[in-house]
C-alpha cells in the first residue's frame, strides 16, 4: 500500500546522514517461507552531520520485528515507533553503540525480486537500489559505508551451495543437517552491494593471475545442467581483468570473484562485491542456444559488471541522483572494452543508434531529466537511458576534450583521491579539471540540464579568401522544469573533405600551421560562434560530428548528392554510415505521405539505388561495418523526424523501399550471401561473426521478394545451420513472411528448445515482432502457453516488452488495442513486479509524437492505469508524470 500521494526525494534537500555504521554482522537463517535475520551493527554519530538528539532512522519494508537490543539490552518498546517503511528509535547513545536487530521475512512471496527471494528453488538477493531495507531494518543508504561478515545457515542438502560478498573464512556442520558458512568483506561498502546466494549449484573454476603477479580465484555459478554454457563467460571475465589492467591500471582486490546465475532477476546483472548475480541471459551461452548479438553482450556485461569494482564499488555514489557516477562512467568503460574486442565502427554506431532512437526520445518526452535528476519519487525509475547511455556520453566527451592521455591522468587521480568514499559527478568532474588543469565549470551543465541540444551549421566558402565560415548555433528546447537552458561546452569534431575525397589540412584563421591531425574538435562553448578554415584550394564538403563527438541533434544543410559523397568517401567510419542514413532516411520520409493517402506509384530514388549498389558490391575488411551501412534506417529513427508518427505509414514505406533495393539488387545479395555462408560454429572472433551478420542481412533483403527461392533459401538456412544467430535470422525472415513452411518451422524450433528458456524467449520474441497483421492476437495467445512465466522478467520483456517497445506498427493500430493490451498486463504486474510494470508503461509516455485520436487513446489506457487501486510508486510515478 503506498500513501495516496507518494513523496518526491530532491537532491536540494540532501543531508549527510546524521548515524554512521561502521561494521555489520548479519546471520541468516534460510527458510523458504520463514527466514530469520539477525543484524548486529556498531553505530555511531556522524560529526558531519551538523546534528544531534534525532531520531536513529533505519528503512525496512514487508519485515517482521522480532527483538531489538541495544548494547545488549533489550530496547524497549515505548523507545521506539514502526511504520510501514522505517523503524524510529529515540534516545540512543551519544558515544558509538552496538544495535541488535532480529527479523523475520518471507523470501517464496517476494514477486518484486528485490531483497531476498526465491529463484527456481534458489535463494538470491538484490539490494539495489533500496532493496536491503526488506532483508533487515537498516540506514539502506549509499553514503553509509560498513565492513560486512554475514553467516548462512541452510539445509545442507537443499542448499548445499552458500555465497556472501569476499572471501570465506569459516565452515561447518549443524544438527538436523543444517551446515553454515561465514563470509568478510575487508572493504568498506554501502548496503546496495550486499549479496548472498543459497542453493544446488554447480561452479565453474579458474585461476586467475593478476598483472602484479596476485593469484585470484574465478567462479562462476549456474544450474548443473547449464554449466557448459558458461565457458564464454569465464573467458570474458579474463578478458575485462586483463583489459582494466592494461587500460586503467586496475587490479581485482579481493582472493575470490564469483558470478551467479539467475533465472528470476529484473536487471542484467549486479555488481555485489566479489559476488555478482546475473541474470541467465547474461552469462549462458553455447554457439547452438546463443546468437552472436548474446555472446557480444555477454562480454559487454561481464565487463561492464567487473569494472564497477572501481568505478562503483571502491568509490560510490554519494546519493541515488548521482547515480550516473558509478552507472555512466562505467557504461563507458564497457562500451570501449567491447569496441577492442570485436569491431569499433559498429560498436559505436550500435551505441549511437540506440541513444538517438531510444534516448532522445526519452529527453523529449514527459519523463526527462539530466543526466544527475533533481528529484524523484521512486529510484527505480531512474534507471533509465539517461542516466546510463546519456552519461557514458558525457564521460566519452570529457574523453574527447581531454584526450586519452589527459583522461587517464584525471581517472588515476579519481581513483586516488576517492577510494573508500562515496562521492558526487562534481567530485569525477573535478579530478578531470585538477589532472589537467583545465575549467569544466560550463562542461558540467551537462549533469544538470535535460534534453538533447541541438546544432545549426552553416558553412560558406569564399573562392577569393581560400576561406571557409563556419558558423554554429547551439540550442536546447524546454523540458519538464526546465523552460530556459544555458549553452552547453560541446566538442565537435570536424573534418573537411576536398572534391577529389580526400582530407584537407585543417588551419584556423590566425593560427601560422595547420592542426596535425585531419579531425579538428572545435569547442562550441556559446550560443552561436564562428570558426574560419583557410588555404583550402576548393571548396570542401563538412563532415561534422565525427565519431558522434557529442550527444546532440545535428542540422546541416546538406545536399543529396553530399550525402552520397561523404557516404562513398568519408574515412569517419561514423558519419560514413550517418550520410547513408540521412540519405535513405530522407527517401522515407518523402514516401511516407504518399503512403498515407494509398498512393502506391512510387518509383526508387536512383541515387539511393546507385549508394547501395555500390555498398553491396564493395570489397569491405570489416563485413559488420558493411552489413550496418545496407541496413536502412530503422522505423523509430525515421518517426523521430516527424512531427506526428504516422505508423503504419513509416512502416509501409520502409518495407517498399527494402523490397526494392531487393528487386534490383538480388543477384549482388545473392552472391554476397554466397561468398558468406559459412557454418563455423566454433568460432565467434570479429571476422566471422561480421560475415554473419553481413550474410544475414542479405537474407533479410531476399525475403522480401517472396519468392519460393527465397522462401527456400529461409528455410534451408533454418534447417541446417548448426549456430543459433543462423537459426533465428532465418526464422525471422521466414515469420515475417507467408511463407508456407512458418507454423512448421516455429513448432520444429520450440520442440526442440522447449526445456531451454532463453531460447524459448527469443522463439517470442520473433513471433511478438512479426510486422505481419494478426500478431498481437498471437501474442495474447502466447501469454496462455505452458511456456511463459509471467512472474519471469525475461518472458515478460520477451513477449510484451517486445512487441510494445519493438513492434510500432502492431503496437501502435488505430484502433489502440496495442494500448489496452499493455495497460492491461501493467496492472497486472503492478502487483507482481512493480519494477518492470513500470518499465513497460514507458511504451505509452510519448504519446504527444502522435495524431490525435492515438494520444487520447494512449492517455485513456495511462489514465486507466493511474487510477488503478493500490498502484505501486513505481508504476505511479510514470503515469503521472506521462500525463502531466
Amino acid at each position: 500500500m503506498r500513501e495516496p500521494t507518494p513523496r518526491a526525494i530532491h537532491l536540494k534537500d540532501y543531508t549527510p546522514p546524521e548515524y554512521l555504521v561502521d561494521t555489520v554482522d548479519l546471520f541468516f537463517e534460510l527458510d523458504e517461507e520463514n527466514t530469520r535475520v539477525t543484524a548486529k551493527l556498531r553505530v555511531r554519530r556522524n560529526p558531519d552531520a551538523g546534528g544531534g538528539g534525532g531520531e536513529l532512522e533505519l528503512c525496512g519494508e514487508d519485515l517482521i520485528l522480532e527483538t531489538l537490543k541495544l548494547n545488549g539490552r533489550p530496547w524497549a518498546a515505548s523507545r521506539y515507533r514502526l511504520t510501514p517503511e522505517a523503524l524510529f528509535l529515540s534516545g540512543v547513545p551519544d558515544r558509538a553503540f552496538d544495535l541488535e536487530i532480529v527479523t523475520r521475512l518471507n523470501p517464496k512471496a517476494n514477486t518484486a525480486l528485490e531483497g531476498l527471494y526465491l529463484s527456481n528453488g534458489m535463494f538470491c538477493t538484490q539490494c539495489e537500489a533500496q532493496g536491503f531495507r526488506k532483508i533487515t531494518y537498516f540506514p539502506d543508504r549509499p553514503d553509509v559505508m560498513a565492513v560486512y561478515t554475514t553467516t548462512l545457515v541452510a539445509d545442507r542438502d537443499r542448499y548445499p551451495v552458500l555465497l556472501s560478498n569476499g572471501n570465506p573464512i569459516a565452515q561447518g556442520e549443524l544438527k538436523n543437517g543444517r551446515h553454515w558458512v561465514k563470509w568478510e568483506d575487508p572493504f568498506k561498502k554501502p548496503c546496495y552491494l550486499f549479496a548472498l546466494v543459497a542453493g544446488r549449484l554447480a561452479c565453474l573454476e579458474e585461476d586467475y593471475r593478476t598483472a602484479s603477479g596476485r593469484g585470484v580465484k574465478l567462479q562462476i555459478f549456474a544450474e548443473p545442467h547449464d554449466l557448459d554454457k558458461c565457458g564464454h563467460a569465464m573467458q570474458s571475465l579474463r578478458n575485462a581483468m586483463r583489459w582494466d589492467e592494461e587500460t586503467y591500471g586496475r587490479e581485482y582486490d579481493l582472493d575470490l570473484y564469483m558470478i551467479v546465475a539467475v533465472n528470476h532477476f529484473n536487471m542484467g546483472a549486479m555488481e555485489n562485491k566479489g559476488l555478482n548475480i546475473f541474470n541467465t541471459k547474461y552469462v549462458l551461452a553455447r554457439p547452438d542456444t546463443a546468437t552472436d548479438t548474446d555472446y557480444e553482450h555477454i562480454e559487454g556485461v561481464i565487463g561492464h559488471e567487473y569494472f564497477h569494482n572501481w568505478t562503483g564499488n571502491r568509490i560510490t555514489c554519494r546519493d541515488w541522483f548521482q547515480l550516473s557516477l558509478k552507472e555512466g562512467l562505467t557504461v563507458f568503460r564497457d562500451q570501449e572494452f567491447s569496441a577492442s574486442r570485436t569491431s569499433r565502427p559498429v560498436k559505436r554506431i550500435d551505441s549511437v543508434n540506440m541513444l538517438r532512437t531510444r534516448q532522445f526520445a526519452e529527453d523529449s518526452g514527459p519523463l526527462a531529466h539530466p543526466v544527475r535528476p533533481e528529484s524523484y519519487i521512486e529510484i527505480n525509475n531512474f534507471y533509465t537511458m539517461t542516466v546510463y547511455e546519456k552519461g557514458a556520453e558525457v564521460v566519452r566527451m570529457l574523453h574527447t576534450l581531454l584526450g586519452a592521455d589527459g583522461f587517464r591522468r584525471g581517472s588515476d587521480l579519481y581513483f586516488q583521491r576517492h577510494d573508500g568514499q562515496a562521492v558526487t559527478c562534481d567530485d569525477f568532474v573535478k579530478c578531470m579539471e585538477d589532472a589537467n588543469g583545465v575549467d569544466l565549470a560550463q562542461f558540467r551543465r551537462w549533469y544538470s540540464q535535460a534534453g538533447t541540444p541541438e546544432l545549426h551549421l552553416h558553412a560558406v566558402y569564399d573562392a577569393a579568401s581560400r576561406s571557409l565560415a563556419l558558423t554554429v548555433r547551439q540550442n536546447c528546447p524546454p523540458t519538464p522544469g526546465q523552460p530556459v537552458k544555458q549553452p552547453f561546452h560541446i566538442p565537435l569534431a570536424v573534418g573537411l573533405l576536398g572534391p577529389d575525397g580526400r582530407e584537407l589540412p585543417l588551419r584556423l584563421e590566425g593560427e601560422a600551421a595547420p592542426h596535425p591531425e585531419t579531425t579538428r574538435v572545435l569547442h562550441v562553448q556559446a550560443q552561436e560562434q564562428r570558426f574560419r578554415f583557410v588555404d583550402l584550394p576548393a571548396k570542401p564538403v563538412v563532415s561534422a560530428l565525427r565519431g558522434f563527438s557529442a550527444p546532440v541533434k545535428l542540422h546541416v544543410e546538406r545536399s543529396p548528392q553530399e550525402l552520397a559523397f561523404l557516404c562513398a568517401h568519408d574515412p569517419d567510419f561514423f558519419n560514413r554510415w550517418d550520410a547513408g542514413q540521412e540519405l535513405a532516411a530522407r527517401a522515407l520520409l518523402r514516401l511516407v505521405p504518399r503512403w498515407a493517402v494509398g498512393e502506391t506509384s512510387k518509383p526508387l530514388e536512383p541515387l539511393l539505388l546507385e549508394v547501395f549498389r555500390a555498398l553491396v558490391a564493395g570489397e569491405w575488411e570489416d563485413r559488420s561495418y558493411q552489413a550496418l551501412l545496407l541496413t536502412l534506417p530503422s522505423e523509430e529513427y525515421v518517426g523521430a523526424a516527424m512531427k506526428a508518427i504516422e505508423p503504419e505509414a513509416v512502416h509501409a514505406a520502409r518495407q517498399w523501399v527494402k523490397r526494392e533495393l531487393a528487386v534490383h539488387l538480388e543477384a549482388d545479395f545473392l552472391r554476397l550471401y554466397q561468398a558468406c555462408h559459412e557454418d563455423r560454429r566454433d568460432r565467434f572472433d570479429a571476422a566471422t561473426m561480421g560475415r554473419r551478420r553481413l550474410k544475414n542481412t542479405c537474407l533479410a533483403y531476399l525475403g522480401e521478394l517472396e519468392t519460393r527461392a527465397s522462401q527456400r533459401l529461409a528455410v534451408r538456412q533454418f534447417r541446417e545451420s548448426h549456430t543459433m544467430t543462423d537459426r533465428i535470422a532465418a526464422l525471422s525472415v521466414i515469420v515475417n513472411s507467408h511463407n508456407p513452411e512458418r507454423e512448421v518451422c516455429l513448432d520444429e524450433f520450440y520442440q526442440q528448445w522447449k526445456d531451454e528458456s532463453l531460447v524459448v524467449g527469443k522463439w517470442f520474441s520473433i513471433q511478438a515482432t512479426c510486422h505481419l497483421p494478426g500478431t498481437l492476437a498471437r501474442v495474447r495467445a502466447l501469454i496462455a502457453h505452458p511456456a511463459f512465466d509471467f512472474k519471469m522478467p525475461n518472458h515478460v520483456r520477451s513477449l510484451i516488452g517486445a512487441f510494445s517497445q519493438s513492434n510500432p506498427v502492431n503496437f501502435h493500430a488505430k484502433d489502440g488495442a496495442g494500448y489496452a493490451f499493455l495497460a492491461d498486463h501493467v496492472i497486472e504486474l503492478n502487483t507482481i513486479n512493480p519494477q518492470i510494470a513500470a518499465r513497460l508503461l514507458t511504451a505509452l509516455t510519448p504519446w504527444r509524437r502522435y495524431d490525435d485520436e492515438r494520444q487520447r487513446l494512449m492517455c485513456l489506457q495511462l489514465q486507466r492505469v493511474a487510477g488503478t487501486s493500490n498502484i505501486s510508486k513505481d508504476v505511479y510515478e510514470v503515469a503521472m508524470k506521462s500525463l502531466s
